[in-house]
């Protein structure tokens, strides 16, 4: 197949991706098919229109038949997936959860919209997932919680939001790691204080033998950590200071 076919073929997957409304539209009235048409990264129109936050698109998509909210690409991403790591697309969320989107869909490396949420910072979002019952206890395969990837990044808000329901403060990722080595070995002090108040174990060893207080990336992050917890009555434990 030659590039100006192949371009042909997957117009309406260039048209969704740039935002060109008209086209979108003006095609599917030709083919309505073209809507369930997947390209070569085996994605629709909609994924597409998802990730560059195209919602008048996603819209019009949604009107046709046999359109699935839910539709998965070849890693198993869905359009609230997509939505969820985007920072502004908070009315793209709603239309989709409006629409029914499960928001404890799985990619195939098992991460869910929540996953993408956190670990983007995205505190709105995560919000709204949560209120459309999404799970706040679902451990992708490298065994993360949502939770790792918010204590990762160092965002209180979201690590609060997913404490509140009910994510397990001591669950340990494939490295062994829990939340709490996530948000001390990346030095966010604040962070690992919701942790530890909300009951973090800080005798815990990852895989390599190490305590979350011991990853501190400087005597600085150690130090007010250490004061915090001892100023809350949180005695931590420790193999010695490292600086």
């Amino acid at each position: 197949m030659n590039s100006d076919t192949q371009q042909s073929k997957f117009a309406i997957h260039d048209a969704a991706r740039e935002g060109q409304t008209s086209v979108v539209d003006s095609l599917l009235n030709a083919d309505p098919r073209l809507a369930n048409r997947r390209d070569d990264d085996d994605r629709l129109p909609l994924h597409w229109a998802a990730s560059n936050n195209r919602i008048a698109i996603v819209e019009i998509l949604a009107e046709q038949k046999g359109f699935d909210v839910d539709a998965q690409d070849g890693a198993g991403w869905t359009a609230l997936m997509m939505a969820s790591s985007l920072k502004t697309a908070d009315a793209l969320v709603d239309l989709l959860l409006a629409k029914g989107a499960d928001p404890d869909m799985k990619t195939t490396n098992g991460q869910t919209a929540l996953h993408f949420a956190a670990s983007k910072t995205n505190l709105d979002t995560a919000r709204k997932l949560i209120a459309h019952k999404a799970s706040a206890r679902t451990k992708d395969k490298r065994g993360q919680l949502p939770l790792h990837r918010a204590a990762a990044v160092g965002n209180v808000p979201i690590v609060k939001l997913l404490l509140d329901h009910r994510s397990p403060v001591n669950a340990t990722d494939m490295d062994g790691s829990t939340a709490l080595h996530h948000a001390i070995a990346e030095g966010h002090g604040d962070t690992a204080l919701v942790l530890l108040k909300a009951g973090a174990e800080t005798d815990k060893k990852d895989a390599s033998g190490a305590l979350a207080i011991d990853l501190a990336p400087d005597g600085k992050v150690r130090s007010y950590i250490m004061r915090s917890a001892e100023e809350e009555g949180i005695e931590l434990a420790s193999d010695g200071a490292r600086y």
